[in-house]
């Protein structure tokens, strides 16, 4: 496995993270308990996590299996704090008050002293970022946190962040966790040259695009029944488009013209994109992660760059992964 420095921190991390959206969600945890065994025999050591995933029970399935197998030393915890986990008017959003509520909330889930990378899920632009930072950095003075992060952030809140903190002294952001794939590659124009240039990591989610360069979707307005369009619908609907699925389609090919797996292809072209720290993968089950392991070894020819950026060219979008983000104006038909 290689490891990578999580941005200009001192921690390394895998070059593949094991994202966990999937547990509890549709994943069972007797599966979810085998498939963290499988990651952690293979050298990934960074598991993502956010306290709304299966309404928080993703975190205490991830608690659980670390507790029993006593290998929670071996893994960089991260999860996630924003959404609502209450109906209350505090609880959701980046305040303090939410902030530090959330943050005992899932240590207690995940039956950890500490969370080794606590990240801000959305932004919340009607908050200052100095209060949301204020409380972060509380939380590493604590001892509950090693470091923080954020994700589907815009650029210029990324550099808001960093600058506030350099002027304050605050805890600084290490990571930025954005949608990132062949289909929507936006953060190529602004976020990615901004996180090379100040040292933030990237570690980007739905590297497969949802499975629609995985050729699991044929026509938008059919989508397979286990599919997350059809079981969660709205936004991962939304996401899959006709122009997406026509690239899907011409990506499935050139990865079998060259004797790869279209899901295996998908996210070793994240993982060698400029800036790229470690793609979220998010396996339904033991068979999928075994399939994605050896991507870690892989190596992306000049060759089959050319052909992928010949498919959708760098910086455009075919479809719409920002579409979870209200401050994306921007929308792919």
């Amino acid at each position: 496995m290689e490891y990578r420095k999580l941005g200009r921190s001192g921690l390394k991390v895998s070059s593949i993270a094991l994202g966990t959206d999937n547990f509890a969600n549709p994943t069972p945890e007797a599966e979810v308990t085998r498939m963290i065994d499988v990651a952690l025999d293979a050298g990934i050591n960074l598991f993502d996590s956010s306290d709304m995933y299966a309404g928080g029970e993703c975190e205490s399935i991830i608690g659980r299996a670390l507790k029993r197998n006593g290998r929670r030393n071996e893994v960089v915890v991260a999860t996630k704090v924003h959404y609502p986990t209450g109906p209350g008017p505090n609880d959701s959003g980046n305040s303090r008050q939410h902030i530090m509520s959330a943050c005992e909330a899932s240590l207690k889930r995940l039956q950890v002293d500490h969370i080794d990378l606590y990240q801000l899920h959305r932004p919340s632009p009607e908050i200052p970022v100095d209060e949301t930072l204020g409380a972060l950095t509380d939380l590493v003075r604590q001892g509950k946190v090693r470091y923080i992060g954020c994700s589907t952030h815009p650029a210029w809140k990324v550099m808001e962040a960093l600058m506030t903190s350099e002027i304050r002294g605050l805890e600084r952001f290490v990571s930025e966790q954005p949608p990132y794939n062949l289909l929507d590659r936006r953060i190529e124009n602004e976020l990615v040259p901004l996180c090379e240039e100040y040292g933030v990591g990237l570690i980007p989610w739905s590297p497969m695009a949802m499975g629609i360069l995985a050729g699991r979707y044929a026509d938008a307005e059919a989508t397979p029944d286990d599919s997350r369009a059809t079981l969660r619908g709205g936004i991962y609907a939304e996401r899959v488009t006709a122009r997406g699925i026509e690239v899907g389609n011409r990506f499935v090919e050139l990865a079998r013209l060259n004797d790869i797996s279209p899901a295996q292809l998908a996210i070793l072209w994240v993982k060698a994109q400029r800036g790229i720290t470690a793609p979220l993968i998010g396996p339904k089950s033991v068979e999928q992660l075994e399939h994605l392991l050896p991507i870690a070894e892989m190596r992306l020819s000049d060759e089959l760059r050319t052909a992928c950026d010949a498919l959708n060219p760098p910086g455009t979008a075919a479809a719409d992964f920002h579409n979870s983000a209200p401050w994306m104006l921007t929308t792919i038909a």
